[in-house]
């Protein structure tokens, strides 16, 4: 089952943009725990940008694509 596409070319140039700057601040947060967090979330911004579907989008029906 593919997952429906829900995230438009500016939704998403915005998410690789948050996730360049949440990668390059978990640099500079000490703390392995921190660290680890702001890493997972730079990732899951990535992720959702690459691949064009946002979960949390899904149960709320919200779709940034332009149509």
């Amino acid at each position: 089952m593919a997952l429906p596409k829900n995230v438009g070319q500016q939704d998403s140039t915005i998410r690789l943009i948050a996730a360049a700057v949440v990668m390059i601040l978990s640099f500079f947060v000490s703390g392995l725990g921190p660290q680890m967090l702001l890493v997972a979330v730079a990732l899951v911004l990535l992720f959702t940008s690459w691949s064009r579907t946002c979960f949390a989008y899904l149960p709320l029906k919200i779709d940034t694509r332009e149509k």
